[in-house]
C-alpha cells in the first residue's frame, strides 16, 4: 500500500510539474516577444525576467540572442546544482537549444538525470569538479565545436582562472556570476586552489571568485565587450567584439550593480542578512590575487 502511494505521488507531482513548466514557458514567451520588440535599450534592466533562472537573466539572454546571429545552438553551463534554477533551463526548452551542465555532485546530476527534461530535450549532463586543468577536456569531450552560442560561468570559486584557461570554444556570448563584495574598481580573484569550495574557505560563504573588473581584463583580452549586468548584482554579460555593435557598452565602473542578495552565513551556519556595504568586514583578514601588479594582497590592505 505505501508503495502504490508513493508511485501515485511520484505520478502527480510529475503532472504538476509539467504543467507549471508549461505555464512558466508560455508567460516566458509573451515577455520575450515585447523585448524583442526594444529596438535599443540603455540597460539591461530593460529587459530582464526570470522564468527558470536567478533573477532576470532568462530575460537578458533572450534579448542578446534575438540581436545578434547563433549559427550553432549550444551552451555550456557550469556550477548548476540541480538545473531547477539555472542560466540556459529555458533556452533549452523555449529556443530548444541543446547543451552540456556540469556540476560536481553526483546527487546534484542524478536528480537532472531523473527530470523529464533530460529525455525531452538534447542535454547532457556531467559530473565532474571543474579545475582549470580539466575544463578543456570536459568541453572538448562534449563538443568539438568553438563557435558555440553560449557560456555560463558560476562556481562560486575559481570562476576566473577557469573562464581564462579555456581554449577549446569561443562562445558567442560569456555570462560570470562576479562577488559584488570586491567592489567596481580592483581587478582581483580568489588565489587558484585546485580544491576551492566557498563554503569551506569562510563560513560566511562571501569568500568566492572575482570582481567584475577582474572579468572585464579577461573579457577584453579574450575579445569580448562587456555590455552590462543583472540589475540585482549577480551576473556580468559580454559579447564577442565581432557581434557587439547592438549592444551599448560598460566598463567596470559604470556597469557596476550591488549584489542584492543577503546569503552571508555566521560562524554556525546561520544566515546574517548582511547587506552589500556590510560584508566585506567579515573577510577583510583574508587574502586576494591582484591582476595589475600580480600579487597576493590582504582584502583590508586594498580598501575596497
Amino acid at each position: 500500500m505505501i508503495n502504490k502511494i508513493k508511485l501515485l505521488y511520484k505520478k502527480v507531482y510529475q503532472k504538476w510539474n509539467y504543467d507549471v513548466h508549461k505555464s512558466l514557458l508560455i508567460s516566458g514567451k509573451i515577455l520575450s516577444t515585447l523585448n524583442n520588440q526594444k529596438e535599443y535599450i540603455e540597460s539591461l534592466d530593460e529587459v530582464e525576467f526570470q522564468v527558470f533562472s536567478q533573477r532576470g537573466e532568462d530575460g537578458i539572454i533572450q534579448y542578446i540572442i534575438n540581436k545578434i546571429e547563433i549559427p550553432n545552438k549550444i551552451f555550456v553551463e557550469f556550477g548548476v546544482e540541480t538545473y531547477t534554477e539555472s542560466n540556459t533551463r529555458f533556452l533549452l526548452m523555449n529556443n530548444n537549444w541543446s547543451g552540456l551542465i556540469i556540476d560536481g555532485s553526483k546527487k546534484n546530476i542524478d536528480f537532472i538525470k531523473s527530470d523529464f527534461i533530460y529525455w525531452k530535450y538534447d542535454l547532457t549532463a556531467k559530473e565532474s569538479f571543474i579545475t582549470k586543468d580539466n575544463i578543456n577536456n570536459l568541453i572538448s569531450d562534449y563538443t568539438k565545436n568553438e563557435d558555440i552560442g553560449l557560456l555560463s560561468v558560476d562556481i562560486d570559486g575559481n570562476d576566473y582562472w577557469v573562464w581564462r584557461s579555456i581554449e577549446t570554444i569561443n562562445p558567442r556570448i560569456v555570462i560570470c556570476e562576479y562577488n559584488s563584495a570586491f567592489g567596481a574598481k580592483e581587478k582581483i580573484s580568489v588565489p587558484y586552489k585546485e580544491n576551492f569550495v566557498r563554503s569551506k574557505e569562510h563560513y560566511s560563504e562571501l569568500y568566492f571568485g572575482a570582481s567584475l573588473a577582474a572579468f572585464c581584463d579577461l573579457a577584453e583580452q579574450k575579445g569580448y565587450d562587456f555590455i552590462g549586468t543583472t540589475s540585482a548584482g549577480v551576473n556580468a554579460y559580454f559579447v564577442r567584439k565581432d557581434l557587439s555593435a547592438p549592444f551599448k557598452k560598460y566598463n567596470p565602473k559604470n556597469g557596476f550593480n550591488e549584489s542584492d542578495n543577503r546569503d552571508s552565513k555566521g560562524t554556525k551556519g546561520e544566515l546574517l542578512f548582511l547587506r552589500h556595504t556590510e560584508r566585506l568586514k567579515l573577510i577583510e583578514h583574508l587574502s586576494v590575487y591582484e591582476l595589475t601588479s600580480g600579487q597576493i594582497q590582504s582584502i583590508k590592505s586594498l580598501n575596497l
